[in-house]
């Protein structure tokens, strides 16, 4: 009978080649947590994608609001739209199709409901990819040049370079979105930390469903329709005060 431990001060037993995999999966996901993390240098924390005029409406006044609010743009806005679309950038990443690269950045852009959403995709994407390109990653050069960027577009290279899985890349993507909306809230209404990270626990319940039906979206079905979005968008840009730039 082979002893699963050599001793006490010497540990496991490692097969050499498992190690090397499990080093390279950790990378990944160590690079993934960095693309994720609200410290990212990108300013994401400026911009409250509309929840800010839905707070000063009252549409948006406590957890449960919250949870309504930013678990409904999770469907109708990331799920069929983002998420899907992210899918296609990071396939094209991967392919070397500057065509579809193009295509489906433009496609974003021009999805977007208001002024504010517009220029935010680009202002994040900008900054992401001028960070990608002081980071030396392949192919930020280019990017940068593009006036067509999006976020997505910066993200799926960035998690491509990494050798960041899909799923796990709009994993990420979903959950930067989710944890941005929610620091939002939390300085909006105010809400509490805690009662912001039950608000958290009851997105992580519903982002794998959202990925997975995002992942198979066909071209023809991508697309979203958020009224409200579109009208708290639209209204925050001559709101009176603000906190967010969106």
């Amino acid at each position: 009978m082979k002893c699963e431990y050599l001793s006490l001060s010497q540990g496991p037993i490692i097969n050499p080649r498992t190690h090397i995999r499990t080093m390279q999966t950790s990378t990944a996901t160590l690079n993934l947590l960095r693309l994720s993390s609200p410290s990212l240098p990108i300013g994401a924390y400026a911009y409250s994608q509309g929840l800010e005029f839905a707070c000063e409406q009252a549409w948006v006044h406590d957890a449960e609001s919250t949870q309504a609010w930013i678990s409904g743009l999770l469907h109708s806005t990331q799920t069929h739209l983002d998420i899907p679309v992210l899918v296609r950038l990071y396939n094209a990443w991967r392919s070397g199709s500057n065509d579809q690269i193009k295509h489906w950045s433009q496609f974003l852009l021009a999805s977007r409901e208001s002024k504010e959403l517009h220029a935010e995709d680009q202002y994040l994407g900008n900054a992401l990819s001028r960070l990608l390109l002081d980071l030396d990653v392949l192919h930020a050069e280019e990017l940068v040049a593009m006036n067509y960027m999006t976020y997505a577009t910066a993200f799926s290279l960035a998690a491509h370079a990494w050798k960041i899985e899909l799923y796990d890349c709009c994993s990420g993507y979903l959950w930067a979105w989710c944890e941005n909306q929610v620091n939002a809230a939390i300085k909006l209404i105010p809400l509490g930390q805690t009662a912001g990270q039950r608000v958290l626990s009851s997105l992580i319940e519903i982002i794998p469903s959202a990925l997975q039906k995002g992942i198979v979206l066909q071209d023809e079905e991508i697309g979203s329709t958020a009224i409200g979005l579109g009208i708290a968008s639209a209204n925050h840009e001559t709101q009176y005060t603000r906190l967010f730039r969106s």
